[in-house]
């Protein structure tokens, strides 16, 4: 079971707490007078106070692979996933106490993070998307169960379904996509929505801890979004974690993700039968078996010995007592961490170098009374575990590059850091163990849409000087320009967003265009079998903006492919043709296309 700790920001602490200093070489705390402590029982949150916020972080699927054309939403700003997953909002108006960072993407559910904002800090998130597969179907007048293959069941009433927009009874095909969240997962926190907090039925704001939870969307035959009908209940059936089993309550409250608040909203109750939970819900989102309990905020900065900070490791921190309640959050760029912790508890605070390690690099318990609790600087001293990489990137002339990043990855996870004015970097990281880390390096000119080809390195502890890595020689460039009539329209990453996607069987490619700023969007559709550089596609349809869908290529239009790379390249090309619009006018359009996108299959 797992308590919320997220990357989160304050700056209104108040400490009060015991430590030890087992693996860092000093300890430091720091006091906000100005903040009163927080009492036991917290009152009804602010829910409306706005700050400017910045939040970053990385997304992935269910094979770690980036997510790449997410669309990222935070406040009232949006923005797209690049290649690697990564996704960066800046100086953006948030709800202070529940900021949220939601994430979609066609054949996913959303998700989701929630976290406190403060001027002057960041987020740092890793989400990892669950997939939308279709576990069963009952018929929307007979009812049924569903069960998955993780054992989560799902009991649904005679005649309760409605269309979830008109509120029309629906009587048809229920398709039931159903995910299981298992509590004891490592990767919970990378799944799961919010940051597990969450308003019980009297408006206090508390932390959970999970037993299990749900991810539940009914759909249609028509793929229309549906619902539990008003007076009907749907029966959940949720296995315990055998090793949460001995602890798990006999009744506990149940809680669904409120996607306006970004929190969990208290309603219902289950009971505990065998090794199962079973309560009725009567509508579906995300659902959640937790045990509410009052918490503190907490937060560190984690630096090496010489002060500086140790951006995007993970930190853990588990009750001593019970070491299975645990709760994960990762550093900013500048070290900080931050989170809800349990009160008036003896925690185990551990810092590892990736969420796949086994052994970290530094452990701390602390106690928590009814205050926030600030340990300052965590500092890691530990010859063994302490890793920096530096060099230089230059462009295609061997300058510096002055606008750009180096690309990290060891194994499915990536980090990105700006390069400085003059075209160095220096990061500080922690090994994963003892051995040797091999890290995969790109540098990535953004001025001249250029980057180097990806170079495998082994790291040790210590001090690592990377040889020069020339940005050059593989293009990033990715663009979607075409004329209609005499007028051009131009797209390019990363102010616009561009998707290629496969289209029924995978016998042809679909090309999504949407210009984040304005109402220009379209598709182009034509035959992926045979492609190849060289070969002539057809095109099957074009229809931006500016063009009715139901327009007609009467004259056959090829496009030529000018390149197609692997996947993880790049596929281009360019088209001339006449489109002839719906009738009674018949408007023909001449059209001219060039375009260039990274492929994702």
């Amino acid at each position: 079971m797992n308590h919320s700790f997220y990357p989160k920001t304050t700056s209104q602490l108040i400490l009060t707490f015991f430590f030890a200093c087992l693996l860092f070489a000093s300890c430091q705390k720091t006091v906000d007078e100005s903040v009163p402590p927080i009492p036991p029982v917290a009152p009804a949150p602010d829910l409306t106070t706005k700050v400017s916020s910045s939040v970053s972080g990385f997304v992935t699927d269910e094979n770690e692979l980036p997510v790449k054309n997410a669309n990222v939403a935070v406040g009232t700003s949006t923005s797209i996933t690049d290649k690697y997953g990564f996704f960066e909002v800046k100086n953006v108006q948030v709800v202070q106490n529940a900021a949220m960072v939601t994430i979609t993407k066609t054949g996913y559910f959303k998700g989701i993070k929630t976290y406190i904002a403060a001027a002057g800090k960041t987020a740092f998130f890793r989400i990892k998307l669950i997939p939308k597969t279709i576990s069963g179907t009952v018929s929307g007048t007979t009812g049924g169960t569903v069960t998955l293959a993780s054992n989560l069941s799902i009991l649904f009433p005679t005649n309760g379904f409605v269309n979830a927009s008109t509120n029309a009874a629906y009587t048809g095909t229920v398709n039931v996509t159903a995910f299981k969240i298992d509590a004891t997962s490592a990767d919970l926190a990378r799944i799961m929505p919010g940051d597990l907090r969450g308003l019980n039925t009297d408006g206090n704001l508390q932390i959970l801890t999970t037993y299990g939870m749900a991810a539940v969307e009914l759909t249609g035959a028509g793929g229309e979004l549906l619902q539990i009908a008003t007076g009907k209940k749907a029966t959940m059936t949720m296995p315990i974690p055998t090793t949460l089993i001995s602890t798990a309550p006999a009744t506990i409250p149940l809680w669904y993700f409120d996607e306006t608040k970004g929190l969990w909203m208290q309603e219902g109750v289950a009971t505990k039968t065998g090794g199962n939970y079973v309560g009725d819900v009567s509508h579906f989102s995300f659902w959640n078996y937790d045990v509410p309990a009052n918490f503190v905020q907490f937060n560190c900065t984690v630096v090496n010995s010489a002060g500086l900070p140790i951006p995007n490791v993970q930190v853990k921190i588990s009750q001593v007592s019970n070491p299975n309640s645990a709760g994960y959050g990762y550093t900013d760029s500048a070290g900080y961490v931050g989170g809800a912790v349990p009160n008036n508890s003896t925690l185990l605070l551990q810092v590892f170098g990736a969420n796949n390690c086994n052994v970290p690099s530094y452990t701390q318990t602390f106690n928590t009374t009814n205050v926030n609790v600030s340990l300052g600087a965590v500092t890691i001293s530990t010859a063994t575990s302490l890793s920096v990489l530096s060099g230089t990137v230059t462009n295609c002339s061997n300058a510096p590059v002055t606008n750009g990043y180096i690309i990290i990855q060891n194994g499915y996870i990536f980090s990105r850091h700006a390069l400085s004015a003059t075209g160095t970097y220096s990061v500080n990281r922690l090994l994963c163990g003892t051995a040797p880390n091999n890290v995969t390096l790109i540098g990535e000119d953004i001025t001249a849409a250029q980057q180097s080809n990806p170079a495998v390195y082994p790291t040790v502890a210590g001090n690592n000087t990377i040889p020069t890595i020339q940005a050059c020689g593989v293009s990033i460039q990715q663009f979607f320009n075409y004329n209609i009539n005499g007028t051009p329209y131009n797209f390019s990453v990363p102010g616009d967003s561009l998707i290629l996607s496969g289209a029924g069987t995978n016998t042809d490619y679909f090309v999504f265009v949407n210009n984040n700023s304005t109402t220009n969007n379209g598709t182009m559709r034509f035959v992926r079998t045979g492609i190849a550089q060289g070969s002539v596609q057809n095109l099957i349809s074009f229809t931006p903006t500016q063009i009715p869908a139901t327009s007609t290529i009467n004259t056959p239009i090829g496009i030529n492919i000018t390149e197609f790379g692997a996947v993880g390249q790049y596929v281009a090309g360019n088209l001339s043709g006449v489109i002839t619009g719906p009738p009674p006018t018949n408007t023909v359009y001449n059209v001219t296309c060039n375009f260039r996108i990274q492929r994702t299959f």
